[in-house]
């Protein structure tokens, strides 16, 4: 085929997902299109098989990587340096495209001028998932610290592979591949386009391993870090910048570390050094980020902070902060920082503001 508009990436390791769902989805897109499957170390054959009649769909095309890792990087990886279209997408293989989304995404970056176009995502239950939580108003184009587009931590939308064709997901790390690449693309200065009321992308529940609810060693929990924090792209951002990637470093990657290990036994002693290490490291790459969290946040992080602190402290803090609704949950120890748009009050409402 002639190169198309968009090539979409989906890997798949396993023929029990519903890799079907996903590209038959893909495929009522109406702009010229190609669907990379990438079979990742198991049989392409019979992830041709599952994908029945959409497998012969000229669109389509299944190719094989067998490198021995459990990690998505090295397949999306190979997708992408297979790709010629004008723009790159990734996909779950457990995911869907509503209809039409594709085309929507291409429309608005038309119209914009982007070089990337973020969708809006939703379960496929029909929640809406709140991130990013931006600023209210429609723009044409979004900034990554008003916008707070830390807290969409995967490109799921359109990439222009004339501005970031050498960008590639993390390979060698278990978890958080992704963070890497979306950091440096929201933060290059790029043109950032939000499709806010386009066709959504949808979020299946069908696999019971999905890895981010899943504890995992601390140490491959964060390993992500060095390739952010260590690399000249980071230490070259604004302040600004680099305090609003690590408050969202700290809610959603240590806190929740915490949060999906509410067993004491869980916590070793190797495990609380693991987590100290990574709030070390946060907190001295984040311009003062920790000034802005919550008092039950401060408290959380505090205990992360302490080894020596006993586990039941740990995991009781981490209860805690997430009664939303008290005021510990909604303002920070010093109250000059109580309206600052990452503190509590301006995330939450900004939060809300995207389930209308």
């Amino acid at each position: 085929m002639t190169d198309p508009a968009v090539d979409l990436v989906i890997a798949v390791h396993d023929p029990a997902r519903r890799i079907d769902r996903a590209v038959a989805s893909a495929l009522t897109t109406v702009a010229p299109l190609r669907v990379t499957v990438v079979a990742h170390n198991t049989d392409p054959a019979a992830i041709a098989e599952r994908l029945g009649a959409a497998g012969i769909d000229p669109r389509v095309r299944v190719v094989a990587l067998a490198d021995g890792v459990r990690s998505p990087a090295g397949p999306f990886n190979h997708g992408l340096d297979l790709a010629t279209a004008s723009y790159t997408s990734i996909m779950g293989s457990d995911d869907e495209l509503e209809l039409g989304a594709i085309d929507s995404w291409l429309t608005l970056a038309e119209r914009t001028g982007a070089d990337a176009v973020i969708t809006h995502l939703r379960h496929a239950g029909g929640v809406a998932v709140p991130t990013p939580p931006t600023r209210p108003r429609t723009r044409r184009v979004l900034d990554p610290v008003a916008d707070r587009l830390s807290y969409r931590s995967a490109p799921l939308g359109l990439v222009s592979r004339a501005r970031f064709g050498d960008l590639r997901l993390t390979e060698g790390v278990m978890v958080g591949e992704d963070l890497p690449l979306v950091t440096r693309l929201w933060f290059s200065g790029a043109r950032i386009s939000y499709d806010r009321r386009g066709p959504a992308y949808l979020i299946h529940d069908d696999a019971a391993d999905r890895t981010t609810m899943t504890p995992r060693p601390l140490a491959d929990s964060f390993a992500f870090l060095p390739h952010v924090f260590d690399a000249p792209w980071f230490a070259g951002l604004p302040p600004g910048a680099r305090e609003a990637v690590v408050v969202k470093f700290l809610r959603i990657h240590l806190f929740g570390a915490v949060t999906y290990r509410p067993d004491a036994a869980l916590w070793t002693a190797g495990e609380r050094a693991a987590l100290s290490d990574a709030a070390t490291r946060m907190i001295r790459h984040g311009e003062g980020a920790e000034r802005l969290l919550s008092r039950r946040d401060r408290v959380l992080l505090d205990a992360a902070l302490d080894p020596r602190r006993p586990a039941e402290e740990l995991i009781a803090a981490a209860a805690r902060r997430r009664q939303f609704s008290r005021p510990g949950a909604l303002l920070p120890r010093s109250l000059r920082y109580a309206l600052h748009r990452e503190a509590p009050l301006r995330f939450a409402v900004a939060s809300a503001l995207q389930l209308r």
